[in-house]
């Protein structure tokens, strides 16, 4: 599923294609993606602008001229093109080749471009929601700060953390403790913090939580810098190739030895709710 740095990755991609720019024509080809089209959507959609687009947790935010904001969920396998562009704002890690049968969403901008949103599996989904409503939609109303603001830091995770019998992985993939971070990249960050995934997150001392909250930032930094974990070749303005899968330094690598230097152990893969784990051993304790 795309995580923090793949949706801001779509978000900075659609950017220049949609903000300041009126919503010429929308249609939808079938009535629901994971849930139902809110009533009337393409039409609601149809002729408004879109003042600004942003990002809260995984889920795109396009403000509306009406005082509407066009919420996107990319879900698992949910993308976004634009016709005429050879990068795409979305070809992500394990991402299924597009299949024009799976296009739900199209829209035309009064610029001339044309947006597609493909999703094979219908996991995705979008809604309006009305501003002065946003911050109480059972969708936005417990998630917990951003990984990247102000608002997170050691003494915050100090004070969720505290009492959680959970291991620390499945505390920091919980949206309510921080909003955002998905199974990549949190694996990522524990490695660089040299935290074993399976320790009991109440368990952490602020020391390591102090090291934990850069290392989380470090990953996500990075991994949008690359524009996220791509399948795609990334150039930077630098030239250098990029593609954070290209940088990982557990995930997915069963059985390789740890990068870290001077450790001589090898990446470790076990699955946790769900989801596979990867960590080393010897330098994650």
């Amino acid at each position: 599923m795309p995580e923090l740095p793949e949706v801001e990755t779509v978000r900075r991609g659609l950017a220049p294609h949609l903000e300041g720019r009126r919503i010429a024509t929308a249609k939808t080809t079938r009535a629901d993606l994971r849930f139902p089209f809110p009533k009337r959507f393409a039409k609601r959609l149809s002729g408004r602008r879109v003042e600004r687009l942003t990002r809260r947790a995984k889920y795109l935010l396009a403000e509306l001229d009406d005082g509407n904001i066009w919420v996107t969920h990319l879900g698992m396998t949910g993308r976004w093109s634009v016709s005429g562009l050879k990068q795409q704002p979305g070809d992500f890690y394990y991402a299924e080749p597009p299949d024009p049968a799976h296009t739900h969403v199209v829209l035309e901008t009064d610029a001339g471009a044309r947006l597609e949103f493909n999703d094979p599996r219908r996991f995705g989904y979008m809604d309006l929601i009305a501003r002065d409503a946003f911050d109480a939609h059972p969708w936005f109303k417990s998630l917990g700060p951003e990984p990247l603001g102000n608002a997170f830091h050691a003494p915050y995770l100090a004070e969720a953390l505290a009492g959680k019998k959970a291991n620390v992985k499945n505390a920091l993939l919980d949206q309510r403790m921080v909003a955002g971070l998905g199974n990549i990249y949190v694996v990522e960050a524990l490695h660089r913090a040299g935290i074993a995934p399976t320790r009991t997150a109440g368990s952490l001392s602020r020391a390591r939580l102090e090291k934990l909250v850069p290392a989380i930032r470090a990953v996500l930094e990075e991994a949008i810098a690359a524009g996220g974990s791509t399948l795609s070749d990334y150039a930077a303005v630098d030239g250098a190739q990029g593609g954070f899968q290209q940088r990982f330094r557990v995930y997915d690598r069963e059985g390789a030895a740890c990068v870290t230097p001077k450790c001589g152990g090898a990446i470790m893969r076990a699955v946790h709710s769900g989801r596979s784990t990867f960590w080393c051993a010897k330098c994650q304790r």
